[in-house]
């Protein structure tokens, strides 16, 4: 047993100076290698997450202008109906106020016929009493004349 822990001893000996070379090794891949890579690497996820929240503030500002945008068009669509509305009342006035000079000018002709035919009416009233009287005179005479004859 004596001579395997002396194997032994004589094997963790010759392992020292393998160690050693790797632990310098591993300080040397620190410096040199993992430290730098672990900088690149930690600036280059800054510069991607910067990037990606600068993309997030522009589609916000993006969301923000197209809100904008969007309430400014119901406001101007808003203004159009309302104009709309409004030239509508203002046509539908014009429009009755046209139907009732049309119909107060249509009312007065009609007036102005029946006065008219009332004035004709009694003029063709007192032209027929006149013939009538003189067409009963006329009878008279005639049924009077052949009496006497």
């Amino acid at each position: 047993m004596e001579h395997t822990l002396h194997a032994l001893g004589g094997i963790l000996l010759k392992a020292v100076p393998t160690f050693v070379l790797v632990l310098l090794l591993y300080a040397y891949m620190t410096r040199m290698f993992f430290r730098p890579m672990e900088k690149v690497l930690k600036r280059r996820y800054e510069a991607s997450e910067g990037a990606r929240k600068l993309a997030e503030e522009i589609l916000a500002k993006a969301a923000a202008k197209t809100e904008e945008y969007e309430a400014a068009l119901r406001a101007a669509r808003g203004e159009i109906y309302q104009e709309l509305s409004g030239m509508r009342r203002k046509l539908q006035a014009e429009r009755s106020a046209a139907l009732d000079r049309a119909r107060a000018e249509a009312e007065g002709e009609i007036l102005k016929a029946k006065a008219q035919l009332e004035q004709e009416a009694a003029q063709l009233k007192g032209s027929l009493a006149a013939d009538s009287d003189a067409l009963a005179a006329e009878i008279a005479n005639t049924i009077l004349g052949r009496r006497a004859a």
